[in-house]
């Protein structure tokens, strides 16, 4: 394929028209996933194993009369799984207070201090026990990578957290925080969507969120209506956008079925899956 019939497969209306109905599909889902929601339908989500061991981790630290230890990162406030982070601190905290168990949180961050904070303070009063929220159990640390990272650990070797959950965007010092959890005698609950740090979660934590579960855990621990509607509608399109590429890699490889397609729509759906470099 040349430049201009390159050119022309981008311009085509049809992938315009095709782009603005998936948009319409999934907003669409949103919606009708979170009604559905909010009038008190079962909607399942798939069980994940750190999550449900989440009430066990907590309980464990109320019997041996520890707290619960949350990191969430080295990301700032604005990065996507340090928001998903904080959905997940405010499950945590809201059971260790039923629990009435300490929440100790370390930040890097200055942005995240006094929104988890806040969440951490929201989900002891919805616990019914506003009282026992301290802010020293909330903690700025440092800025700097592993002036954090010997921060965390020296509140592990101090504190002897009984559960520390590890839920954000980490790195290099994604190990180190772990192995410390282990000499700590804590259980670990682990989650994040950088797949480089993972192995090192799985081989020193008793549970780990695998990538996209970190965005699920959400909606999986508050059962939050908007955020089930929007787990609901995200799968139900990757469904969608599968069967789209399958039809694709079909036409593409099989020209009797883009013929077909060809006679009763008029489209020729392999030029949609050709990626061809207008300079080469």
């Amino acid at each position: 394929m040349d430049a201009i019939a390159y050119a022309r497969v981008l311009d085509y209306p049809l992938a315009n028209i095709v782009m603005g109905v998936l948009l319409a599909l999934f907003f669409g889902g949103v919606i009708f996933w979170t009604e559905r929601a909010r009038r008190g339908r079962s909607q399942y989500v798939r069980p994940i194993a750190g999550l449900a061991a989440v009430n066990e981790a907590v309980g464990r630290a109320t019997e041996m009369g520890r707290p619960v230890l949350f990191v969430p990162g080295i990301a700032d406030v604005d990065d996507i799984q340090t928001i998903a982070a904080v959905v997940i601190l405010s499950s945590v905290a809201k059971t260790a207070a039923r629990y009435d168990t300490r929440t100790i949180f370390a930040t890097c961050s200055p942005l995240l201090f006094p929104v988890a904070e806040e969440t951490i303070r929201n989900a002891y009063a919805d616990a019914g026990r506003p009282d026992a929220f301290s802010r020293d159990d909330v903690r700025f640390l440092s800025s700097d990578q592993f002036a954090f990272t010997a921060g965390v650990t020296g509140i592990m070797l101090r504190e002897k957290p009984a559960a520390t959950v590890f839920m954000g965007a980490f790195w290099a010092e994604s190990l180190i925080l772990a192995e410390t959890g282990v000499l700590a005698g804590a259980i670990q609950i682990a989650g994040t969507a950088n797949v480089s740090q993972l192995p090192f979660f799985v081989a020193a934590c008793d549970y780990t969120l695998i990538g996209e579960e970190l965005y699920a855990a959400g909606a999986y621990l508050s059962h939050d209506a908007r955020l089930l509607g929007s787990l609901k509608a995200s799968d139900a399109m990757k469904v969608l956008v599968a069967v789209l590429i399958a039809i694709g890699v079909l036409t593409a490889t099989i020209p009797p079925i883009d013929d077909l397609f060809d006679r009763l729509l008029g489209i020729h759906f392999a030029e949609f899956f050709e990626f061809t470099d207008p300079n080469g």
